[in-house]
């Protein structure tokens, strides 16, 4: 994958096997939480015991009152969620999982998710693997990798996209999708630093969380890590939000999640609402190729908003570059000053008051 090509490292592989794996359920992400927490912790290999009970704690401390699977899903006695959903008063009353709950979840983890977690979607595996599990089925121990230790060191900031599209993938649960991709996708609150779930009109989580991974932890601009740089991160609009305010603009919504990124303070501030290079345009759309070889909700909030939600993957990155290549056209020929600005093909249109 170019995503993993810009940047051939374990950060990048434990990306997409977060942003990227297929999602089914959220039984990755309560994995991630607890690897992350093993590593940080300085374990080399604990019981296969003692990792489904952190796993079984993430999942049962979860905010926010979200759904963990698909309302269309049909869970037996013997699922793993029923039984945290049996066991869910008793563990919280004492503080930690229960006997049953911390069985069900070493039961099922290595034939599900610890099988599954660095797999892509008609891909294969990530370039770098994060445990293996040793041992009989009796006496099972998991092996921490030193490539999970090099990502787990970088303080919160995995944690923190972790946290941020688990709280999205929950979102498409509450919304009654089942498997299929939710309808909206999702929208960005009036302050521009939030994600909004149309279905509850709630906040779900901050733009920087959901989409710092898709750009490598990188300020959009000047490349840099963004835990190495002194300065604050702003969210930024690669085409500038002030052209909607122009009284002539009939182009997309410049606030959507298409035209976001992360910059860090300096580069936002010098770039003022100056035109993107043809550089910057590209690599914005580098970085909309990453978010759309996501599982929903944000892939299919590009295919919204950019009106590209044709069949195949290839059609959909041409209507992609179509839709940006419009917006760059035209305003870079002088129509935006004082002149209407009108985007052709494309069906989500601003229109002045």
């Amino acid at each position: 994958m170019s995503f993993y090509s810009a940047e051939p490292t374990p950060r990048t592989s434990w990306r997409q096997a977060v942003l990227m794996g297929v999602n089914s359920r959220t039984y990755k992400f309560a994995l991630g939480t607890a690897l992350l927490d093993l590593a940080q912790q300085g374990h080399d290999a604990v019981p296969l015991v003692s990792l489904a009970e952190k796993y079984s704690w993430a999942l049962l401390t979860r905010d926010g009152g979200y759904p963990q699977a698909p309302a269309s899903l049909e869970l037996r006695d013997t699922d793993f969620l029923t039984v945290l959903e049996r066991e869910r008063a008793a563990s919280l009353t004492a503080g930690k999982p229960s006997e049953e709950l911390v069985a069900a979840a070493a039961k099922s983890m290595p034939s599900m998710v610890m099988q599954k977690f660095h797999n892509l979607r008609g891909i294969g595996e990530v370039a770098h693997t994060f445990y293996e599990v040793q041992g009989s089925t009796r006496s099972r121990t998991v092996r921490l990798t030193p490539e999970l230790h090099r990502v787990a060191a970088a303080d919160d900031v995995l944690s923190h996209e972790l946290d941020a599209r688990w709280t999205i993938v929950e979102a498409s649960f509450d919304a009654g999708i089942g498997r299929r991709l939710i309808a909206s996708g999702v929208e960005i609150g009036k302050s521009g630093e939030e994600l909004v779930a149309p279905a509850r009109r709630v906040a779900l989580t901050s733009v920087r969380g959901a989409i710092a991974g898709f750009q490598h932890g990188r300020c959009f601009y000047c490349r840099q890590e963004f835990e190495q740089l002194d300065a604050d991160i702003h969210v930024d609009h690669v085409f500038p939000f002030s052209w909607m305010n122009t009284g002539s603009w009939r182009g997309p919504d410049l606030n959507h999640v298409w035209n976001l990124v992360l910059s860090c303070g300096p580069c936002n501030l010098a770039k003022s609402n100056r035109l993107p290079t043809s550089d910057e345009v590209e690599l914005l759309l580098a970085r909309n190729d990453a978010i759309a070889g996501s599982p929903h909700p944000l892939r299919r909030t590009l295919e919204i908003t950019m009106c590209a939600t044709d069949t195949t993957p290839e059609t959909r990155a041409r209507k992609r570059r179509d839709f940006v290549s419009a917006v760059w056209s035209h305003v870079t020929d002088g129509t935006l000053r004082g002149r209407v600005v009108t985007v052709t093909g494309i069906a989500t249109l601003r229109r002045s008051s």
